[in-house]
């Protein structure tokens, strides 16, 4: 066989493939682009079928009225606290209030075994009669010099002796009674009184131990006044001023809590240049939890009142790159994109203030899961999709 035959022998091997493949490619792509077809049929078959809502299932943007203010966060704290301690070494006896017991100020919680001090105090006593006895000597002993004196027997050198004596047993005697005064108040000290009305926090000692000077025997709180220590950035402290309102959400209640910034310190912390503010709570609003110091709570101090288009929080989506929600045109659902604002708690419900969305416009919220776009809908109740709506407005 020539090399010419050779070659066109290779050429046509070599176009025949070439012809195979091409066949195979164009029969993948017909077949892809008939499924292509076949699901954009269904789709369009399945968005034909109108979606069934509830009234429950949507709800209108509306202007609200929001407050515009700084996040603040931290946990309950009583104004009015002590640290009941002892004021003297010894057994503790009498203790008998726990956790959570009521107790008013200056009323005897516990003491301690006083033995040892009222033998003090009897001690002192004595001491001081002892002094007492001394000094009508030394002042008898000076009556005498100063007649023997007068009358020429001594010198004045013994009178003047004899006062210095008299000087020293009356100095004596002062200082007696002042260790007797001293001996005494050991003997009160041992009875231990709760400083301030209100309930046991914390138990720290027990009935028959012995404590020492300063030993910590049981915490008070008063929950009639609480507080919450905020802490602010230098720019934002510059915004809040004593008396300015705030709402707190505390952990595990639904309501909100009503507070007012009391105080704020004067100076900023070292190191973080962070001022704190301090927000008084009322614990005695009726109908609500009663609250408890350590509680977390949360909320915004509200600075500037504004009127702005709200949502329920829970119809923005963030499942895409920027956030946005699901709107109802002409019976049909339409994605809207939106720019979040400020949030809030109104009426027990979360709103958020957004932007790209008209008053009225009825939102789908987030608990239908994700519809496509141009999906149909249809409410199971009569009326439009407005009225259906407006129930679950903001």
């Amino acid at each position: 066989m020539s090399l010419s035959k050779k070659n066109g022998l290779k050429w046509f091997i070599v176009v025949l493939v070439l012809a195979v493949l091409a066949g195979g490619v164009l029969r993948v792509l017909s077949q892809r682009k008939a499924q292509q077809e076949a699901l954009a049929a269904a789709t369009a078959a399945k968005a034909a079928v109108p979606v069934e809502l509830a009234s429950t299932d949507v709800a209108q943007a509306k202007m609200l009225d929001i407050s515009q203010g700084l996040a603040v966060s931290g946990s309950l704290k009583a104004v009015n606290s002590a640290l009941v301690k002892a004021r003297a070494s010894g057994e503790l006896k009498g203790l008998t209030v726990r956790e959570g017991d009521f107790v008013k100020a200056g009323q005897i919680i516990a003491r301690i075994d006083a033995s040892e001090n009222q033998a003090r105090v009897r001690q002192a006593k004595e001491q001081a009669e002892s002094s007492s006895a001394q000094v009508d000597i030394a002042k008898r002993q000076y009556d005498n010099n100063k007649a023997l004196v007068d009358q020429g027997f001594i010198s004045a050198t013994a009178l003047d002796t004899s006062l210095a004596n008299l000087n020293a047993a009356k100095a004596t005697f002062r200082a007696a009674q002042a260790a007797t005064d001293v001996a005494t108040k050991s003997v009160d000290d041992t009875l231990l009184k709760a400083p301030i009305s209100g309930q046991v926090s914390q138990r720290l000692a027990q009935p028959g131990e012995r404590v020492g000077m300063d030993a910590k025997i049981i915490e008070i709180v008063d929950l009639s006044r609480l507080e919450l220590e905020a802490t602010l950035s230098a720019s934002d402290s510059t915004r809040i001023q004593v008396g300015q309102s705030a709402q707190l959400q505390i952990e595990g209640s639904s309501q909100s809590v009503a507070a007012k910034v009391a105080r704020i310190n004067p100076s900023a912390q070292a190191g973080s240049r962070s001022v704190l503010a301090y927000l008084s709570l009322d614990n005695a609003q009726p109908g609500a939890m009663p609250l408890r110091q350590g509680l977390f709570a949360q909320g915004t101090i509200g600075t500037v009142q504004s009127s702005l288009l709200a949502v329920p929080l829970s119809s923005v989506r963030t499942d895409r790159p920027a956030p946005y929600v699901l709107t109802i045109d002409n019976g049909r659902v339409v994605y809207r994109p939106v720019e979040l604002g400020v949030r809030a708690n109104i009426n027990g419900s979360d709103v958020v203030a957004v932007k790209g969305l008209t008053d009225q416009v009825v939102v789908i919220l987030g608990n239908i899961g994700t519809l496509r776009e141009g999906t149909a809908v249809k409410f199971t109740q009569v009326g439009t999709a407005s009225e259906s709506a407006s129930s679950k407005a903001p």
